[in-house]
């Protein structure tokens, strides 16, 4: 295990210290993101802890669309091109439709953010499946705007609007980032129904994500799980014991003065 701890970059870092500690869990599909979420969050039940997932839902929404008769596998496949050319750097983005689709996805995805604030405000533990990332347009959590040019003043107006957005969420700098490595080939494996060529990319590109500087541990994704949990359980109740620490060192001098 690797810790990773950068420095703190933006205001809203220092925002949302002393609430509940905030752990994301990232990496390719099929990299088993969901699975230990859940693990982890059923083992802290005594914690208070929540899991939440942040990514868009588009692949849940494509499989419904498909049931539909006649025309849905068609339409998925149309939708699925031009969101591919909408996400691929040096293109064009494929007309107003498209980006606000694009735009409406990244919008239930801020939805989502805000109801897990609301939690961890209150003070539960989340346990985040995926994260908002601005590192890297286009794909893997990140805006779905500003990887293709605009095609026109509606279509920058979306990206500009989008990007703002991403960047306001990846302000909330995790506390700690769980990042699963895990080859091509493997992740294939485990999720045939995706693209290869899109898996190979995010292998490529995950470690160049630094979620604003956070701390990061990383886990080889093709080990074992029950060794792949006892080791992220035990980096999150590191964290978990220093929030609480905080907490009471926070807490006494206050109750000690009254005295």
């Amino acid at each position: 295990m690797n810790m990773n701890t950068q420095a703190i970059t933006t205001d809203r870092a220092q925002a949302d210290v002393g609430m509940a500690p905030l752990i994301a869990i990232i990496g390719c599909d099929g990299s088993g993101k969901t699975t230990l979420a859940s693990g982890i969050c059923s083992a802290l039940h005594s914690y208070s802890a929540r899991s939440c997932y942040l990514g868009l839902g588009s692949r849940g929404i494509a499989s419904r669309i498909e049931t539909w008769p006649l025309i849905g596998k068609l339409l998925v496949r149309y939708l699925s091109s031009k969101a591919r050319q909408a996400r691929t750097k040096g293109e064009r983005i494929p007309g107003n439709l498209t980006a606000l689709v694009i735009f409406c996805f990244s919008k239930l995805r801020v939805f989502r953010f805000k109801r897990m604030l609301k939690l961890r405000k209150q003070g539960h533990v989340m346990i985040c499946d995926r994260y908002p990332q601005v590192d890297i347009p286009g794909f893997y959590d990140g805006p779905g705007l500003s990887a293709a040019r605009a095609t026109g003043p509606f279509t920058a107006w979306l990206a500009k609007r989008e990007r703002k957005l991403y960047e306001h969420m990846a302000g909330y700098r995790p506390t700690l980032v769980i990042r699963l490595n895990i080859d091509a080939e493997t992740a294939y494996a485990r999720k045939p129904d995706h693209e290869l060529v899109l898996l190979r990319e995010k292998v490529a590109v995950t470690p160049l994500l630094n979620f604003n500087g956070a701390t990061i541990i990383e886990l080889d994704a093709s080990q074992p799980y029950v060794d792949i949990q006892a080791t992220a359980l035990q980096a999150v109740q590191r964290v978990i014991l220093d929030y609480q620490r905080s907490r009471l060192s926070a807490v006494l001098p206050h109750e000690l003065s009254i005295l």
